[in-house]
């Protein structure tokens, strides 16, 4: 399991070097290529899918469930942050696809006169690691006023490369 957790940490931070990127997350957030139920923007950073019914791609929603089961804990609910950490709301509006990877995979420590502040590294969480897309999908969309705060109502179904990816990345269940 821990040469699985390298791999996995040394993938992601490879793929946070070398991916498209636009200079930051204020880039034109609209969907111009379906990549089988996956959304991406005209530089090629996975993005969001709202329906004129409110319908959101999947990675949305899975970024929604999965940003609830580890990150609001720390960054509160929705992405509007807390007193113990920013709101990611915000931070999405600014940070690049890759400088969001690196920074979940390998954390970041801020240190300022008043207080220290550090965001554990979740390149080794699996719960974390293999759906870091899903999470900055949905805090795309919510940085950009796309979603409201809470469950998305309605969402597209999960697609066949979604479920390949994830027994890849965690393993069959």
């Amino acid at each position: 399991m821990l040469v699985r957790s390298i791999h996995l940490t040394a993938a992601i931070v490879l793929l946070a070097l070398a991916g498209p990127a636009f200079a930051d997350g204020s880039g034109d957030p609209s969907p111009v290529k379906n990549n089988d139920g996956k959304y991406l923007d005209k530089d090629g950073n996975p993005t969001f899918k709202v329906g004129a019914d409110g319908t959101v791609d999947w990675y949305t929603y899975s970024g929604f469930r999965r940003y609830h089961s580890d990150c609001h804990v720390c960054h509160g609910p929705d992405g509007e942050g807390s007193t113990y950490a920013p709101a990611l709301k915000n931070s999405l509006k600014t940070l690049s696809y890759p400088d969001f990877l690196a920074v979940v995979a390998g954390g970041r420590k801020n240190v300022s006169t008043s207080q220290e502040n550090v965001m554990p590294a979740f390149g080794d969480n699996p719960n974390v690691a293999c759906y870091m897309d899903d999470i900055f999908v949905y805090l795309r969309a919510r940085a950009n006023d796309a979603v409201p705060r809470g469950r998305p109502a309605k969402h597209e179904p999960k697609p066949e490369t979604a479920k390949q990816q994830e027994d890849a990345c965690i393993g069959k269940s």
